[in-house]
């Protein structure tokens, strides 16, 4: 209990020295609410806007649950497959890079034309963020096996699946994880970016409402919620992979 305390006063209170420095800054240079809100204004629009922010929030989490799954999923299997047959690799892994460099913001409209304002588009944005980290890390990790160890079970008679199974992707797991933490993360920005550009509910279509009004303490609260709920998700595979990968090394950190 002392150590997660150790770990966790040290940003706590960093926090409330710029909530704090924030609060009184507003007050002396008599900042506009418009222009600053000050964060006990955004408290307690907090409080007055709970239910509507709950309706919001809850539809956002579900959709990035969702596309966070399958952009997970997706780039697992491009990394087995990928990594399974070099030729594949040596063809598509250029043409991956290639497709981080075309911004999400100016693929949501082209898809929300191909494909309605359903679902659709939305986990399919989703996943066009999430699956490049965890595709990339997996291969890294992949290909990192030991050495020593992959030659002498291919020398022992191993086949191509014990090879997979019991050495490269045990060893991979922790690079993996790398890459789903960053997915994690991207999912709930994928998501706000899906409702910003066609939807009728969650905290991007909630933002869209406050920025026409100029509501800036309701646009603070939608960042917090966001950053909240990067915040759970990065923690919940943090916890997952200390209870998948106890052997890694890197749990002694």
């Amino acid at each position: 209990m002392s150590l997660i305390w150790n770990k966790v006063w040290p940003p706590l209170v960093a926090v409330l020295i710029f909530l704090t420095a924030w609060q009184l800054s507003t007050s002396l240079f008599n900042i506009e609410d418009w222009i600053l809100p000050a964060p006990s204004d955004i408290a307690h629009e907090a409080s007055a806007e709970s239910a509507r922010l709950w309706e919001h929030a809850l539809a956002t989490v579900k959709l990035t649950l969702g596309g966070f799954a399958i952009g997970t999923t997706v780039g697992l299997v491009i990394a087995f497959v990928l990594h399974r047959i070099p030729f594949l690799h040596s063809a598509l892994y250029p043409l991956l890079i290639l497709s981080q460099n075309i911004p999400t913001i100016a693929l949501a409209p082209l898809l929300m034309i191909w494909f309605g304002f359903g679902l659709l588009p939305k986990f399919i944005l989703i996943t066009l963020v999430c699956f490049f980290p965890v595709a990339v890390a997996a291969m890294d990790g992949l290909r990192q096996a030991d050495r020593t160890m992959l030659e002498y079970m291919r020398m022992i008679g191993a086949t191509k699946g014990q090879i997979f199974t019991k050495l490269e992707l045990p060893h991979a797991l922790p690079s993996m994880f790398s890459g789903i933490r960053i997915a994690a993360t991207y999912s709930v920005m994928g998501a706000v970016i899906a409702e910003w550009v066609g939807s009728d509910k969650g905290i991007g279509y909630y933002m869209m409402l406050q920025k026409a009004s100029y509501r800036t303490d309701r646009m603070f609260l939608s960042i917090s919620i966001i950053v909240i709920l990067s915040l759970f998700m990065h923690t919940a595979i943090v916890l997952l992979e200390k209870g998948l990968v106890r052997w890694s090394p890197r749990q002694d950190r």
